[in-house]
């Protein structure tokens, strides 16, 4: 009954490894009794499971569920589909917990187990006692059932309800990840024209990588948008739950600008309400929250860290750069498709193409996300004595996550990887010779400390 998870799939957010190599059956079947025991511990007995395309992924349900049943749990099988599905499940099925098995936007063959409790993220400290509760083998026993319920339609029609849609011309990359049969199902009850990428579920990824938040996984998207002269399309990860999108002129629109876009027509509805995003957001995103009447909050990277802060400040939209846009009507989960749909009501009911929305923002320029591998247990001392230096100095810092230091150049962030042993950095400028001075600084600032970025 004892079972040690290795310690590398044990992530802030998930429980994520390598099939094969440091993800396998056992240890599948370990996490579902270690899981099923918290939810029968917690009062439930019952959790729903999905799962994502991977090639894995019908391996590790199936120990999971062996798992879970052997705790007690009886569990409620939905088959492929986007997380989204699985939290929407989880939502309205009479359950206690939920399980996606899903890889995300991970390469092929990574895999792993996203999880909610009682409606709400499962994460940190949870994943923590979860293994400490398989390696001391103090699980539950039973002999749970196993049912199979479909809630594809179920949920796209979720997507939809409200207000008739706009016609547009859209194009839609599902990436041939776990999105693609619910996108397929989608177009057909939308006005306008839709045209599809690569929505037949393979775990090969045979198109491209399904992460729309590397640009270079766009080109497909931006060839279509630009031969049909489309308004503007949508592209998705691995799971459904993170967004990219380009407009009809073909330029990639970042997560904070549609975020910014979508809060809009959210705050005529909710004067006054709060809108949260990550420390990576461009400042323009939080100055347009205050000009539209918001509150902006600025929080922690990391999606449970987003959904958490959703709940405390009670706001109806949130979102994070890694491409995650939250919605408080749906429980304060992230879902890809939903944004989507929500993007056609912004476009439709402000009567301006995504294009002219996009140029409507101040004019800066951004670096990337920059990576800087150091030691794990270097990860956190590094970022203390870059504070350390930049108190010393007088400097303009907000430790939300890190140091966001504001200079007359503009911004720049340092912050420690929750899931890799790396530091990440970001900055925005008015100008290039701007941004030049701000990356010089941060380089300046690791170089103290005997790091340098890679790449």
């Amino acid at each position: 009954m004892r079972h040690r998870l290795p310690s590398s799939i044990l992530r802030e957010y998930d429980i994520r490894g390598t099939v094969g190599r440091t993800l396998n059956a056992p240890d599948a079947t370990a996490i579902g009794r270690a899981f099923g025991s918290i939810v029968r511990r917690s009062g439930g007995t019952r959790v729903v499971v999905g799962r994502d395309g991977r090639l894995s992924s019908l391996m590790l349900e199936a120990a999971l569920v062996e798992g879970l049943r052997a705790a007690g749990a009886d569990v409620i099988r939905i088959g492929v589909g986007p997380s989204p599905m699985l939290y929407h499940a989880e939502r309205h099925l009479e359950v206690d917990g939920g399980v996606q098995v899903t890889g995300s936007h991970n390469p092929r063959d990574d895999n792993g187990f996203k999880m909610v409790l009682g409606h709400r993220p499962f994460f940190g400290s949870d994943i923590m006692a979860l293994a400490a509760l398989s390696e001391q083998g103090e699980v539950e026993s039973g002999a749970g059932g196993v049912s199979d319920v479909e809630m594809l339609a179920d949920y796209v029609a979720r997507l939809i309800a409200g207000d008739r849609l706009h016609p547009l011309r859209i194009g839609w990359d599902a990436g041939n990840g776990a999105a693609g049969p619910a996108i397929e199902r989608l177009v057909q009850l939308l006005p306008g024209e839709h045209h599809l990428l690569f929505t037949e579920v393979d775990g090969n990824f045979p198109n491209h990588h399904p992460d729309p938040t590397e640009e270079a996984n766009l080109a497909d998207l931006k060839a279509l948008v630009a031969r049909e002269k489309l308004d503007f399309g949508v592209a998705f990860d691995g799971d459904g739950d993170r967004i990219g999108a380009v407009d009809g002129e073909g330029r990639v629109i970042a997560v904070d600008q549609l975020l910014a876009i979508l809060a809009e027509p959210v705050l005529r509805r909710q004067p006054g309400a709060a809108i949260v995003a990550d420390v990576k957001a461009s400042a323009t995103l939080f100055d347009r929250i205050a000009e539209l009447g918001g509150r902006p909050v600025m929080w922690k990277s990391g999606h449970s860290n987003i959904k958490t802060m959703m709940h405390e400040v009670g706001a109806p939209i949130a979102g994070e750069m890694s491409g995650h846009i939250f919605f408080g009507e749906l429980g304060g989960h992230d879902d890809a498709l939903y944004a989507a749909i929500q993007l056609i009501r912004a476009i439709g009911g402000g009567g301006r193409t995504l294009a002219a929305m996009r140029d409507a923002f101040p004019d800066v320029v951004a670096t990337p996300e920059l990576r800087f591998p150091v030691e794990e247990a270097r990860r956190e001392e590094v970022v203390q004595e870059v504070l350390a230096r930049l108190a010393a100095d007088g400097a303009r810092v907000d430790r939300t996550d890190g140091a966001r230091v504001t200079t007359a150049d503009g911004w720049w962030l340092l912050r420690a990887s929750n899931t890799q042993s790396m530091l990440t950095a970001r900055a925005e400028a008015r100008d290039q010779a701007a941004l030049d001075r701000l990356i010089a600084t941060i380089d300046a600032q690791l170089a103290l400390s005997g790091v340098t970025r890679s790449g």
